[in-house]
């Protein structure tokens, strides 16, 4: 892990595998569109570098979830975004990435704010969360 260290730096999270390996999770941001997730196996040696924020590893996130599993898939989202509604008991987290019409996008998952399992997820651009659906950042992605 000292070569994933030189060129990228901490990770943002870690998890021990059954193996022995790791996953080692790495947000580009702040409010990245990408999170590049790598594993190790028991000596190391990358066995995989993947960025996670597309639909399918999205669609990996299925109702009944718990945090733990969700963070595991897509690592941490940004802090800056994460909302408790007291009115549905309800928390959500997000993450932001470029949808496959190179648009910046949200992918949020709602939390049962007491069991902090997976309720359900949605996934929309950017735009449309601006007036009149203005504000169009395709530039941003195609970079």
């Amino acid at each position: 892990p000292q070569d994933i260290y030189r060129v990228l730096g901490e990770p943002a999270m870690r998890w021990r595998e059954a193996d022995g390996g790791e996953r080692l999770a790495y947000p580009r941001g702040p409010m990245g569109f990408q999170t590049w997730m790598v594993r190790t196996d028991a000596t190391g040696k990358v066995i995989s570098v993947e960025n996670v924020m597309d639909m399918a590893h999205f669609a990996r996130i299925q109702p009944g979830m718990d945090q733990d599993e969700v963070l595991r898939i897509l690592g941490p989202s940004f802090p800056g975004w994460t909302i408790y509604f007291k009115a549905r008991d309800e928390l959500v987290w997000e993450w932001r990435y470029c949808d496959v019409w190179s648009e910046p996008a949200r992918f949020s998952v709602l939390f049962d704010g007491s069991s902090r399992r997976v309720r359900t997820t949605l996934s929309q651009p950017e735009r449309l969360s601006q007036p009149w659906g203005r504000g169009d950042r395709r530039e941003w992605c195609s970079r």
